[in-house]
């Protein structure tokens, strides 16, 4: 039996059972840990001495209470009163993104869960477009985007918003991994998102769930029964076996998450989805985050505004208001909107109003767009102290060039400065590849492939950088030149030239100046100067004056004589060697 399941039958949250597992010296327990019969027996002793003291808390009512010391009554009056802390906050449903390798059955599973037939209404059983839907379940409520692959969910994020709590990453247990699959791990990994792994089509007889496990292992995500903290679940999209094994794991992560919202207040959410139509006008579906949408509320959403003018349900029911982890689309905006665009109530359609043009405004006067990360900008980039870490996303021709680059890099020996490949791949630069560069703040680069007319064009709206490379050493070289700019530069003296003392003359006020003449180099004004005498270093300090005649000097080149006076030093002799030395920042090299 496991935590979730022995909670379930006693009646409890599971994170209330971890918490008496923790109190009774339980430790290690997670949700989907396994629990021993001598553990239960255990608990189960704990939990029935606690119900016979409420048994006997309730005996005692009506008796009388002996009289309290009216000193105990004084300090209990005093007693402040405990103060409620984020007492607004309710539990919300998580919301949900499915992710997986095209066609390995992400709609199928969400329709399974729905019992409407989504899949009959796509083209080619492939989804199109964003659609948001709500699961309710007597365990609590469950929202699931339903995003054409992860390249929705990346744009979202490109545009600074959150929505998903959890991905579920849905592989075909026929097929096993994929390309798109490990796009997707890449993407929810870089949002930080948890991951839970549907294994599908586990009906099929060739369906082979081991394998799929010992393939994302390799990526990290080791199942539990291995000694890993990733939930698995085997399901089936058509006959619907462990649909509500997955829908339990999904409650229970969620309910581990500690998912919580303020339904008070005006509504804030994000748009996942926005279209125009012919007979409603503009459409947009919001996901609402916090706060409660009502009728007739006004709103702004990136450029546009609105006034709620209808609320619609994922049914297609018209509802009056919406709270927390709702999806709902609304009637009433101005105009479309691009999925991703923050959304929320303000006091009115003027305000709204004024609000969305000073953005189109602002918008207007960054029509050029600054690129995010350049390889020759991660110098400046370091010296503001806005990066420490360089990121890559990789995509090459064939799979041993990606074992190839990832050694060569592992190669470039620096302490200072972490180099990550966020992800890497085969095929052409894609828009997905950019849209993950610019949430990552990362560098795309390509090997011997070619790159997406779509991608360019994402790559001048996000500014985001791509260099393509035919030979390998190249790649490296430049990513070891970025690196090394990245690297705190190390400060070195430099020797700039010398002067030898011909003759020293005593000045009115003691001032002691060597007339000298350079033999080495040039001699510098405000440089580090130091005296030798008999090979051995006499003074170490500031070149305070150096003069040409009556006439002070910058500097003074070879063969030239010179007067030269230092920062508390008069000991000057005939023959002594006055070096000036300045202070030059090197770029440290790796080795």
């Amino acid at each position: 039996m496991r935590i979730y399941e022995f909670a379930k039958k006693l009646g409890i949250p599971t994170k209330k059972l971890l918490e008496i597992c923790e109190e009774k010296g339980i430790k290690g327990k997670k949700g989907l840990s396994a629990i021993t019969e001598e553990e239960i027996k255990k608990i189960e002793k704990f939990i029935g001495g606690e119900k016979e003291e409420k048994m006997e808390e309730k005996e005692t009512v009506g008796v009388k209470k002996p009289e309290k010391d009216k000193k105990e009554e004084k300090i209990e009056e005093k007693a402040p009163p405990v103060e409620k802390k984020e007492e607004n906050l309710i539990p919300r449903a998580p919301v949900v993104t499915i992710m997986g390798h095209v066609d390995h059955g992400k709609t199928t599973i969400l329709d399974y869960i729905r019992k409407s037939r989504i899949v009959e209404k796509e083209e080619g059983q492939i989804t199109q477009k964003i659609g948001a839907y709500k699961v309710n379940l007597p365990e609590g409520s469950i929202v699931f985007l339903d995003t054409p692959g992860h390249e929705a969910f990346t744009a979202m994020r490109a545009m600074g918003a959150k929505v998903t709590d959890i991905v579920v990453l849905v592989v075909a247990g026929d097929e096993g991994v994929k390309p798109q699959t490990i796009e997707a791990i890449n993407h929810a990994r870089s949002a930080n998102v948890p991951i839970i792994v549907a294994i599908n089509k586990i009906d099929k007889p060739n369906a082979n769930p081991d394998k799929v496990k010992q393939q994302l292992s390799e990526h990290n995500l080791m199942p539990e029964e291995w000694g890993g903290d990733t939930v698995y679940v085997n399901v089936s999209g058509i006959t619907g076996e462990g649909i509500d094994e997955l829908l339990e794991m999904i409650l229970l992560v969620g309910q581990m998450m500690e998912l919580k919202a303020d339904p008070k207040g005006p509504a804030e959410g994000v748009v996942i989805e926005s279209y125009l139509d012919k007979f409603k006008g503009p459409v947009i579906t919001v996901i609402v985050q916090k706060g409660t949408l009502k009728i007739g509320d006004p709103f702004i959403a990136g450029e546009t505004w609105g006034k709620a003018r209808a609320l619609i349900d994922d049914w297609g029911n018209r509802i009056k208001e919406a709270g927390p982890s709702t999806p709902v689309e609304i009637l009433g905006s101005h105009d479309v909107v691009v999925p991703g665009t923050k959304f929320k109530v303000v006091n009115s359609e003027k305000e709204g109003r004024k609000i969305a043009e000073e953005i189109k405004e602002k918008k207007k006067e960054k029509a050029v767009p600054v690129k995010k990360l350049t390889l020759e900008d991660l110098y400046q980039q370091i010296q503001k102290g806005k990066l420490k870490e360089l990121k890559l996303i990789v995509k090459t021709d064939f799979y041993g060039s990606i074992d190839a680059i990832k050694n060569v890099i592992s190669k470039i020996p620096t302490d200072e400065v972490k180099i990550s490949i966020v992800h890497a791949g085969t095929g052409p630069v894609s828009e997905s590849d950019i849209l993950l560069a610019s949430t990552a703040e990362g560098i795309v680069l390509g090997f011997k492939v070619p790159v997406e007319a779509k991608a360019r064009e994402a790559a001048k709206k996000y500014g985001v950088e791509i260099r393509t490379y035919s030979v390998i050493y190249e790649l490296a070289d430049e990513i070891k030149k970025a690196v090394e700019g990245m690297l705190e530069p190390e400060e070195q003296e430099i020797l700039s030239g010398q002067a030898i003392v011909k003759k020293v003359f005593k000045l009115s006020g003691n001032i002691i100046v060597a007339g000298c003449l350079v033999v080495d180099g040039k001699v510098v004004r405000d440089s580090i100067a130091k005296v030798v005498r008999n090979g051995n270093i006499i003074y170490e300090g500031k070149l305070a004056s150096l003069k040409r005649f009556k006439d002070s000097v910058k500097e003074v080149a070879q063969n030239t004589e010179c007067g030269i006076a230092l920062d508390n030093f008069n000991d000057f002799k005939e023959g002594d060697i006055i070096q000036s030395y300045i202070k030059v920042k090197i770029p440290k090299k790796l080795s």
